[in-house]
């Protein structure tokens, strides 16, 4: 048993804010009130002055595993993940092998057992991530995939696209859509604007993403399916998802942690470290997504972590690779940039990064609740460190050396401490 005493426990499903003592026992949880100290307790933690919320979730990382595990695997990237307070992740599919078939994917699943966090698989959409041949979709739910993405790749064929979702809608899971049409993107990575004229640099314009939210809110709407639009970050396609909300769609909307922390002017200080697809835009756009959080338009935030080594972001910008590393200051930029300039309460950060999640996944995470498993985060939003070292074999990130608020404390999944800041 494990003892969590004076913690101020908030779950966003139930609406619990309450300075309690929470008991944990064989993995779930087992008691929330006031509870002996002379127990026989396997550990007591004090969690005075701190946040004990329900474990973390991340609907979109890539833990480049397998094919890629130079960048990461799927235990650097639990460690990571862990140290960010993130108990479920939801990995991508673009591996090498791609995940498009049963045994690649249970093969993945079957080395995942072992993990310290629960580490779930999306399945691609389509053979190769080619948009062409569609999955086995309901073989591939069988084997275990929790939902079905192309993601770093738009499924530029509508009509293929229409009977993925119907597919999807049959195996009553989402479907997450990587929104870049790239008869709008002149160079990745860049936001099209003044800074990719200042740097002679083509860029991204606005326009990749909003046409293909545009289509695809209105396939969504026809078909019924659970449609996600990954890593917003237009301001119009925040209105498009209202738009389509609005109208009944099953759509939701995740928006990443450096999508509503920085604009297109931190590629000019980070070089590399901020390019990234779709790519950081103006401020107009920032605080568009942050608009879209405060009125739940943007029900989701979700870090895209993706791992790159050094020497590849040391290439120029024109060939380094997109993407950044997001696990490990996701909280903590929720914290810093959201809660405490006032944009969000932390109840609706914590329902943004836990229940929401959830429920588009079916899962029965994302909450404190007797009988529930006990995957928790302990963290201290008063708490400042400065981001210098990370549990990713990756440091591919433009946040380091930066000093942000909400110190993850613990992380426990099935009532297993997982990590523990000796700091």
């Amino acid at each position: 048993m494990i003892l969590i005493k004076n913690g101020r426990i908030m779950d966003p499903k139930t609406k619990r804010d309450q300075v309690a003592d929470l008991l944990i026992e064989d993995g779930i949880i087992a008691a929330i009130g006031k509870q002996e100290q002379d127990g026989d307790y396997e550990r007591i933690i004090d969690a005075e002055g701190c946040i004990v919320a329900p474990g973390l979730i991340d609907v979109h990382v890539h833990f480049r595993d397998p094919g890629f595990t130079y960048k990461e695997d799927i235990e650097s990237g639990s460690r990571a993940a862990a140290a960010g307070g993130f108990t479920t992740v939801v990995c991508m599919a673009n591996t090498k092998p791609t995940i498009d078939n049963v045994n690649t994917l249970r093969e993945l699943l079957a080395r995942a057992e072992h993990l310290p966090i629960k580490m779930l698989q999306a399945s691609a959409v389509s053979k190769g991530l080619k948009g062409e041949e569609l999955v086995d979709f309901h073989a591939m739910k069988e084997a275990g995939a929790v939902g079905f993405t192309d993601d770093g790749i738009p499924l530029m064929d509508a009509a293929k696209l229409k009977e993925a979702m119907e597919l999807a809608k049959e195996c009553d899971m989402p479907i997450s859509l990587h929104e870049e049409d790239p008869a709008f993107i002149d160079a990745p990575g860049v936001n099209q604007g003044i800074v990719s004229e200042q740097l002679g640099y083509g860029g991204a314009s606005h326009l990749a993403e909003d046409v293909m939210v545009a289509r695809d809110i209105m396939i969504a709407m026809e078909t019924g399916a659970s449609v996600d639009i990954q890593h917003i970050s237009s301001g119009i396609s925040v209105d498009l998802v209202r738009f389509a909300r609005e109208h009944g769609a099953d759509v939701v909307a995740e928006a990443s942690p450096h999508h509503f922390s920085l604009t297109e002017e931190a590629v000019l200080e980070h070089g590399t470290l901020a390019r990234m697809n779709p790519p950081l835009r103006t401020e107009w756009d920032r605080q568009k997504i942050i608009e879209g959080l405060q009125d739940g338009t943007i029900t989701i935030i979700a870090t895209d972590h993706a791992p790159h080594s050094a020497e590849e972001k040391a290439q120029p910008l024109g060939k380094a690779p997109s993407g950044i590393i997001g696990l490990e200051t996701s909280l903590a930029l929720g914290v810093t940039n959201l809660v405490q300039k006032g944009h969000l309460t932390m109840m609706q950060l914590l329902e943004k990064m836990t229940i929401n999640p959830a429920v588009l996944y079916h899962l029965e995470q994302g909450s404190i609740e007797i009988g529930k498993p006990a995957d928790l985060v302990i963290f201290n939003e008063n708490e400042s460190f400065i981001v210098d070292k990370f549990y990713s074999k990756a440091s591919n990130s433009p946040f380091t050396g930066m000093q942000l608020n909400g110190k993850v404390i613990y992380t426990i999944c099935d009532g297993k401490v997982v990590f523990e800041n000796s700091k």
